[in-house]
């Protein structure tokens, strides 16, 4: 299987081949609302039956819409997360415990909550303003942790060094962690499907389709996808021009971008996942909780899965050419497997999308079409955030 063929739903309906359409179901899974090709690529890269790959997504869902029962029924809700046994956790004030564990969630009311752990990533995030602290690889939320998270690939580097020293002022809301790669963007763009850049040999991977109160069509994808504003094509044809990007090397950014879809043209609402699983079809864009599960499906690697593991995630870019390093935030970070050229593409969690591929540590490979990989990781430009700044509202199907 050519990964230079767009495989899957493409992102361009007026040049779909007839035979890509061929398997493109919408029927349930063993009486689920899931695709059964989707549940069991799922199934396999946990390692379960396709009914437990099943139970846990409902399980998960069910979880996070009494998550939004709560917060709607005036709970003040500081942050929630899954636990390793499933069990979604609230970060609740002692007077909303009892309703959270009454709507079958656990609660725990902790140090500090995400509202605290926001302010301190904030304030090391004006740190960076101005002068990208080489040597940190990224800094971030973890509220299952209760801590902001930085990781650091060479601590004697003068603005890292400088920048550990301000973080300390945190103390034990600050936890340093060692790493050995840097990170960088994976420009090498339906969604998943690939996409070249200016008709050149510089790829992408499609993300989300979305539009405009008035109906015109926009593709969201990662913002250094589409800075320069190009034009985008696919397998030689041209399907959208860059409109807008938030990224901008060398300087603070944020990897959110959008291209404009040319007349004709259209992103499908169903995620092509390059043969592994199907068509998975995009249903709406509720943000995932950390610790849920999500796959993503991209140019290079394929179709991946992992779980989300954090959101307000801010990382340090490597340029490989040797140019300036770019600092990059707002990400959400997950254990998904990516590698240049899956920038831009599609993470979704059941029928959830959840976001773009931003990118990942330095020479990480990963297998293709692998499902769960060990020890991997990567940062996504959460969907929802790049909706509300475009004033966009998502496909679905």
């Amino acid at each position: 299987m050519s990964r230079n063929r767009v495989l899957g739903a493409a992102a361009l309906s007026c040049l779909i081949p007839a035979t890509l359409l061929a398997g493109g179901t919408t029927a349930s899974a063993a009486g689920s609302d899931y695709q059964p090709e989707m549940v069991a690529a799922l199934a396999r890269t946990l390692g379960v039956s396709d009914t437990e790959a099943v139970q846990r997504l409902d399980r998960e869902a069910a979880q996070q819409r009494g998550l939004a029962d709560l917060v709607a029924g005036g709970v003040r809700v500081d942050g929630a997360y899954f636990d390793g046994s499933g069990t979604l956790t609230v970060n609740v004030d002692r007077a909303g415990a009892d309703r959270a564990r009454a709507a079958g969630l656990a609660a725990r009311t902790p140090a500090r909550g995400e509202r605290a752990l926001d302010a301190v990533q904030a304030d090391l995030d004006r740190l960076a303003e101005g002068k990208v602290p080489a040597g940190i690889a990224s800094w971030g939320v973890d509220v299952a942790s209760d801590v902001v998270t930085i990781q650091v690939v060479d601590p004697s580097r003068p603005l890292a060094k400088d920048f550990l020293a301000s973080a300390a002022r945190h103390g034990s809301a600050v936890r340093v962690e060692r790493v050995a790669q840097t990170l960088s963007t994976q420009v090498a763009v339906y969604p998943g499907s690939k996409m070249t850049i200016n008709g050149g040999s510089g790829y992408c991977s499609v993300g989300f389709g979305a539009r405009t109160s008035s109906g015109a069509q926009y593709l969201v994808t990662a913002g250094h996808c589409v800075a320069g504003l190009p034009t985008l094509h696919l397998d030689g044809t041209r399907f959208a021009k860059g409109a807008g990007t938030r990224y901008a090397l060398g300087r603070d950014s944020v990897d959110m971008g959008v291209a404009k879809v040319d007349s004709g043209s259209s992103i499908t609402t169903q995620v092509g996942t390059w043969g592994a699983a199907g068509l998975v079809s995009v249903k709406g864009g509720s943000r995932g909780a950390v610790g849920a599960s999500i796959c993503k499906s991209g140019a290079t690697t394929g179709w991946t899965c992992g779980s989300i593991t954090g959101y307000n995630q801010t990382v340090t870019y490597t340029d490989p050419n040797g140019g300036p390093s770019t600092v990059v935030r707002g990400l959400g970070k997950s254990t998904v497997c990516t590698m240049g050229g899956d920038s831009g593409g599609a993470y979704i969690s059941g029928t959830q999308a959840q976001g773009m591929t931003s990118g990942g540590p330095t020479g990480q490979q990963c297998t293709f079409n692998g499902g769960v990989q060990s020890g991997k990781s990567s940062y996504f430009q959460p969907l929802g955030d790049a909706l509300s700044y475009y004033g966009l509202t998502l496909n679905v199907r």
